[in-house]
């Protein structure tokens, strides 16, 4: 959620956070970080506004 917060508005592919916080950019990696975007979309945290990318909602998590 930092990467996000620092970044408000902003449009995240999955691998954006793994490349910004210099992370394993290998597919399992990518598949977990898939998964734990799609939970945070789901509890209404991140907005997904195409497929494969992920945005903060806005006045979430400020």
């Amino acid at each position: 959620m930092t990467t996000f917060n620092e970044n408000p508005g902003k449009v995240f592919r999955v691998r954006d956070p793994h490349e910004h916080l210099g992370l394993s950019t290998d597919e399992p990696s990518i598949n977990v970080t898939r998964s734990r975007l799609g939970r945070l979309v789901r509890q209404g945290l991140l907005e997904q506004p195409g497929r494969g990318q992920a945005v903060a909602r806005v006045g979430v998590g400020a």
